[in-house]
């Protein structure tokens, strides 16, 4: 357990680093002279036609609605794992976390909704600040070294576990478009057979890829936002084989999609979506309502939030400090939590696709600022309150 969780950092961490730096390239190249051609990569039509059946999309959408479902299929597994035989199995390690991702999730909603309070539209974007980026927290927390404790990268992992459930569960209440009852039924109907496949103990993965890229198809036309199905898939899929108890298809799958998923998707919907550009770019466009929500959020609504209800818990005698961190790294970690990259784009690109206004930008503005400042003061506070590596 501990061997593959070491494992798992280290990938996400240096997962992080790519995602930077392609983020890096998105907006140099959304900034250079060849700003056309991203525009134009972009919106390039893409179709899928199988007899009456169509998909029609541009790449933009392919992306956010296809290879993030392949995120969503991780982030579903290792939420399985946890819950079954990891961090998350065992009632008291749970709480403190849990607390911080529930504080780290409300705070910020609540200071962006505070200051877009009267305007409709930009209220629909409530939830961006709340999500936490686990590759790029953990990219920043890797470049400590030595320094960090092991308790320390648990309590963040838990924390964006909670986090991402969390944005799971926002996703499929507030973000999902009128219902096609067709496409539901199909859907249904592929949860059961699902459902029938684990209950038999069948361990192959064709089976269940099959039904899930069915299903898939099924979810994106019924209106409810595709990349649920990802996370609904990966509760399907059986922790260890009944036959051999040490084989795992899920720790399997696991394990071969966090190369894929770390280095392959996650830059490629950086690339795609934080493309901003920077022309005309003033204070007035920071002090608008969308991005000073979200950069107050990410920044000031985080920290406060996970620290505000992890230090409750802890007073009420229901959560414990874990042993070895101290209050100040927590507050670094906190800190860390408002880098709210990948999966506050991905709400944003949810929240104002169906406006018809122009207004991605500012969202991405806000998250790039306030999850910028966060990173660098996270990583400030934690270089200075962790002891130095011997």
């Amino acid at each position: 357990m501990v061997k593959d969780l070491k494992t798992l950092l280290q990938t996400e961490a240096g997962g992080g680093i790519v995602l930077f730096c392609t983020a890096v390239l998105a907006l140099v190249w959304a900034n250079s002279p060849l700003s056309f051609a991203y525009e134009a990569l972009l919106g390039m039509p893409v179709e899928v036609r199988v007899g009456p059946l169509q998909l029609a999309k541009p790449l933009l959408l392919w992306v956010n609605d296809g290879l993030m479902a392949i995120f969503f299929f991780l982030v579903g597994l290792e939420l399985k794992r946890e819950m079954l035989s990891g961090e998350l199995s065992s009632l008291r390690s749970v709480v403190f976390p849990g607390l911080g991702a529930l504080g780290g999730m409300l705070a910020p909603a609540l200071i962006y909704v505070l200051i877009n309070w009267g305007d409709e539209l930009a209220l629909s974007g409530w939830a961006i600040p709340a999500a936490t980026d686990i590759a790029f927290a953990l990219g920043v927390l890797a470049l400590l070294g030595k320094r960090v404790p092991p308790a320390l990268k648990l309590f963040l992992l838990s924390l964006a576990i909670f986090d991402d459930l969390g944005a799971i569960i926002i996703i499929a209440l507030f973000y999902s478009g009128d219902l096609a009852l067709g496409g539901l039924a199909v859907a249904v109907v592929c949860l059961v057979l699902l459902w029938v496949l684990n209950r038999r103990g069948v361990c192959e993965v064709a089976p269940y890829a099959l039904l899930g890229f069915v299903m898939w198809v099924a979810v994106l036309k019924s209106g409810v936002h595709a990349t649920l199905a990802g996370v609904a898939l990966a509760f399907f899929i059986p922790l260890q084989s009944r036959d051999n108890p040490e084989v795992s298809p899920l720790r399997e799958l696991e394990h071969d999609l966090h190369g894929a998923v770390s280095f392959g998707v996650l830059p490629v919907f950086a690339l795609c979506n934080a493309g901003v550009s920077l022309a005309g770019v003033g204070l007035a466009s920071l002090m608008h309502g969308v991005p000073l929500g979200i950069a107050l959020g990410l920044l000031v609504g985080k920290q406060f939030g996970i620290m505000l209800f992890c230090g409750l818990g802890v007073m009420l005698g229901i959560a414990s400090l874990p042993q070895g961190v101290t209050w100040k790294a927590v507050y670094g970690a906190s800190l860390l939590c408002g880098v709210g990259f990948t999966m506050s784009l991905f709400i944003g690109s949810l929240a104002f696709e169906q406006s018809h206004v122009d207004i991605l930008f500012d969202e991405r503005l806000g998250i790039l600022l306030g999850s910028s400042l966060s990173g660098l003061a996270g990583y400030l506070v934690l270089r200075k309150v962790l002891p130095a590596s011997g």
